[in-house]
């Protein structure tokens, strides 16, 4: 299978040069990375990835999003709708999947931060290694809607003043999502994984306590 990520990465590409002045997206603009949502196992990984690769780069940096993951830990403990207990790491950090957890999830930590984000700059200090979902959030994307209609969701700051038309131009290829699961499938597969996890738990450090 093709490289997800420069499947991804081309693809943005192309939907911002059709984009032009409707996408706004910008360094500083932190709309999108205040809420907690939930990531893949593989987008998991490569966040740890890059804050591993910290300790080498930018200690000073690594210990800030550190400091600013058990923080987010601390205030996510205890409504979190899944697993809690460190020491189980079959289960810790991932969301439960039955009915009342995924409705308590739709109001839980609207308000949090993602604890990558550096507060001082507005900027995401692992951009590099950022889950899928924050690197197509932007450009319009077919998601699921009523009776199995799809729809054309967009950053609600974005393409204000676009046409209908306008929108459906900029569209972000559509086989994103389906090239995304087939390759969280296979991930989660290769490594006995289930579910879905948060990045402040994909990125919690060994010796925190919390959730």
């Amino acid at each position: 299978m093709p490289d997800l990520i420069q499947i991804v990465t081309a693809a943005l590409a192309s939907a911002t040069e059709r984009s032009g002045a409707h996408l706004v997206c910008r360094p500083g603009c932190t709309q999108c990375c205040v809420g907690v949502f939930p990531i893949a196992h593989e987008d998991a990984a490569r966040l740890r990835e890059g804050l591993a690769s910290l300790t080498q780069t930018d200690p000073e940096k690594f210990g800030r999003v550190n400091q600013r993951v058990q923080k987010s830990l601390t205030r996510l403990d205890p409504w979190f709708p899944g697993g809690r207990d460190p020491g189980d790491p079959t289960t810790y950090g991932i969301l439960s999947e039955d009915e009342q957890s995924t409705i308590l999830f739709e109001e839980f930590a609207n308000d949090e931060p993602c604890p990558v984000l550096d507060p001082a700059t507005g900027t995401c200090d692992l951009y590099e290694h950022r889950p899928i979902v924050c690197r197509t959030f932007g450009p319009p994307m077919q998601t699921p809607g009523d009776e199995g209609e799809t729809n054309l969701a967009t950053c609600e700051l974005c393409y204000i003043h676009a046409t209908t038309e306008e929108i459906a131009a900029c569209e972000l290829d559509p086989a994103i999502p389906a090239l995304e699961a087939a390759s969280n499938q296979a991930f989660n597969a290769a490594h006995n994984l289930h579910g879905e996890t948060l990045i402040a738990c994909a990125l919690r450090p060994t010796s925190a306590s919390g959730l």
